[in-house]
């Protein structure tokens, strides 16, 4: 079974508080980008479990890659066969974009499918959750306002149709220790999804990410991809995520000054 495990980018990011678990409370919507996708074969062996990856080089040894976890968890839970996993990696990883996630859930709807559990999106979502804080957004795969740690999810409407989606990212990333590390968590006057009722030239302005001051702040290789998008006309520019990728709306289809060293993805939403 083959599945394209397209990645996601946050509207707006707001980091609340501090949990008892040791966690941070989230508001966020993530908003699937459906061009942008790691392709993931799934199929069923007699036993264990063999990944194989090409593409990018993810920098992690493949006994802690999310897709061999992700199939080593539904063998755990529901006694199945073994696995063979083919990872095809286009999405940068240590982006904020979401890719090992969405490819971890790739990998349970995959094992869903052809060992025919019928599992429901609810529980699938739950197995998803086990692995990572936005890995539930997969398995539905729409407009999301998501809360808590990313996995307290609420259906909306989010309408870009027509605009022009460019994501860039350079070639360091942003770990997620960084990110938290000089996050400053705070409640916002206005809610996230009241902000994003107002039309998308005034978002700018007001629709944040609140990853963005201290990350900016110490990469400005980051930061010259966030002003060359302003620069060149962008309705709405913001960093997705922990970083590193930022994200840019473009009325028409931009022409960018950006450096050739450097991912960058266009597609028309």
């Amino acid at each position: 079974m083959i599945i394209k495990a397209n990645c996601k980018i946050n509207l707006g990011l707001n980091v609340l508080r501090k949990r008892e678990d040791g966690y941070h409370e989230l508001e966020t919507v993530m908003l699937p980008v459906e061009k942008l996708y790691d392709v993931v074969e799934v199929e069923r062996i007699e036993s264990g479990v063999v990944f194989e990856g090409v593409g990018i080089e993810v920098d992690c040894p493949d006994d802690k890659n999310l897709c061999v976890r992700a199939a080593r968890l539904m063998q755990e839970r529901y006694n199945i066969g073994g696995v063979r996993i083919k990872l095809d990696k286009r999405v940068p990883f240590g982006a904020g974009l979401g890719g090992g996630s969405s490819d971890a859930t790739a990998v349970i709807m995959a094992i869903n499918k052809i060992y025919n559990l019928e599992l429901d999106n609810s529980t699938l979502a739950s197995l998803a959750a086990e692995l990572g804080s936005d890995t539930p957004f997969f398995v539905y795969n729409r407009a999301m306002l998501c809360k808590g740690r990313g996995e307290v999810m609420e259906k909306i409407d989010v309408d870009l149709s027509g605009l022009w989606l460019v994501v860039a990212k350079p070639e360091g990333g942003v770990s997620t220790a960084e990110a938290y590390r000089g996050v400053r968590p705070a409640t916002p006057e206005t809610p996230l999804i009241e902000l994003l009722k107002r039309p998308i030239d005034e978002w700018q302005g007001c629709v944040k990410n609140d990853f963005e001051p201290h990350i900016l702040a110490a990469h400005n290789d980051i930061a010259d991809i966030k002003k060359a998008f302003l620069d060149a006309g962008a309705i709405y520019a913001s960093m997705s995520g922990s970083g590193s990728a930022v994200f840019a709306l473009f009325g028409d289809k931009p022409e960018l000054s950006l450096p050739t060293d450097i991912f960058v993805h266009v597609e028309r939403i």
